[in-house]
């Protein structure tokens, strides 16, 4: 392989020729085969953003020169539009601080100027990835920053919208099957009557608290860590600069963003991502739950509940001819198991704050923005998939609900608990129906057993 000798704080460094990083990354990329992940789309457009906010307002305060400013910002903003991503090779496993992601972001930011500028990659002239490209900045305020930039994206473009979209499709259907009674079920036993249409009114009530979960926790991701320099207080971070570049960004990115009122929490702590990933977590719980419940309801087709019709989607057996499997609500399940277990990794990276600074923010950060994105894209999957194309088995429901021996507490009421028990427990052992009972043993007026076994009364309004 073709390289090129470059030279760090450390010493000579062979770099591949051609790639736009430099001998930092490349000594990151050597100490780091650990994964093969490396840190999302997003978190890279944060960074570059971010370097290029911080150019324009050196730029403006002149502490950059004018020529080296405008290269800068035309290369991090190559960046940030993922004209580069694949010059981003640092592991996720890494330096705890991402410091060696950040150098990453300097140095290819940095090389792209020099290339613009009509310089040579690697020397480091004009353009310096510490000097200028990191200037006002430290690895440990610019990494928190991006990465609450990118979960804050993620939320709002990406999962907010799909919840939004999934919680139509289960309120839709919550209406097109309000007339259908059905048996209810605890303790996966059978229960009173329930409308399929309440039943499912309860799913989208449940997206629809997901979605006010995820969304209050952005506040919090909107305090950014930016200024605090290496421990919070900011050294070589000229006063007010910081809440300028705060401004640019926010108004690239349409977020409500503003500096932290505290930049000693702001790095040491990483409270604010443990909560959004709480509150994804919490939705995944609610997914999961519904991708479960549809996933039984429409089992069969013949020999089990089969009280909805699924969207036959593609064959399910490589042996059993004609097989159709519930696969979305598979999709979905192991979707929730996976941001699950990442939200431990969250809440254990959160812990890892010592002193003045977390040290485990790439995991936090990869773990967080792919939780973010696995529900995403399950949910809007399992709303065009499944959800919007389920269909009740009305005759199926009726059949169960005659069926079922917890018709009689409806009864228990007018001729007592024990009397009732004692109906279903012959009514089991014969194989007849509480109604066809009743009838036969004269246990009630034929017209007022007709009223109490209204089943569709028995579900309320």
């Amino acid at each position: 392989m073709d390289y090129r000798i470059e030279k760090d704080s450390m010493g000579e460094v062979k770099v591949p020729a051609g790639v736009l990083y430099g001998a930092q990354t490349q000594r990151a990329a050597e100490n780091f085969p650990v994964s093969g992940l490396r840190i999302p789309g997003r978190m890279i457009r944060a960074i570059g953003l971010a370097k290029k906010a911080w150019a324009e307002v050196n730029r403006t305060a002149s502490r950059l020169e004018p020529r080296l400013a405008e290269a800068i910002i035309k290369a991090a903003d190559e960046v940030a539009n993922g004209q580069h991503d694949a010059q981003f090779v640092v592991d996720v496993f890494q330096t705890g601080s991402a410091t060696s992601s950040n150098m990453n972001a300097n140095e290819v930011i940095a090389n792209r100027a020099i290339q613009i500028l009509g310089g040579v990659i690697g020397s480091k002239d004009p353009v310096h990835p510490n000097d200028h490209v990191n200037m006002s900045q430290s690895s440990n305020d610019i990494i928190p920053t991006a990465i609450h930039i990118a979960a804050l994206e993620s939320l709002e473009l990406d999962l907010l919208p799909a919840l939004g979209r999934l919680a139509l499709a289960l309120e839709a259907k919550a209406r097109q099957f309000d007339p259908i009674v059905k048996i209810g079920r605890t303790h996966l036993q059978d229960a009173v009557p329930i409308r399929l249409g309440q039943e499912f009114s309860g799913y989208a009530a449940q997206v629809r608290k997901g979605i006010v979960r995820v969304r209050s926790c952005k506040p919090h991701l909107a305090e950014l860590a930016l200024g605090g320099t290496a421990v919070g207080t900011g050294l070589n971070a000229p006063e007010r600069l910081p809440e300028q570049v705060i401004a640019k960004l926010a108004s690239w990115t349409n977020l409500p963003l503003r500096q932290s009122d505290n930049l000693f929490e702001a790095l040491a702590s990483k409270d604010a991502l443990v909560e959004a990933s709480g509150a994804v977590r919490t939705v995944a719980v609610s997914l999961s739950k519904i991708a479960e419940d549809i996933r039984w309801l429409g089992a069969g087709p013949r020999c089990g509940i089969g009280e909805i019709k699924i969207p036959d989607l593609q064959p399910g057996s490589s042996i059993m001819p004609g097989k159709v499997n519930p696969v979305m609500s598979e999709m979905m399940i192991m979707a929730c198991a996976q941001v699950q277990g990442n939200d431990l990794a969250v809440a254990l990276g959160g812990q890892a704050g010592h002193f003045e600074l977390n040290t485990m923010m790439p995991l936090m950060a990869h773990n967080l923005l792919q939780s973010i994105s696995l529900l995403s894209n399950a949910a809007e999957l399992f709303a065009t998939r499944c959800v919007e194309g389920l269909q009740a088995d009305e005759a199926r429901c009726a059949w169960m609900v005659e069926q079922s021996l917890a018709m009689v507490t409806a009864l228990a009421p007018r001729i007592g608990y024990d009397a009732a028990a004692a109906l279903a427990k012959e009514a089991y052992a014969s194989g007849k129906t509480i109604r066809a009972l009743c009838i036969e043993k004269k246990v009630l007026p034929q017209d007022e057993l007709n009223r109490l076994l209204d089943a569709r009364k028995m579900t309320g309004a």
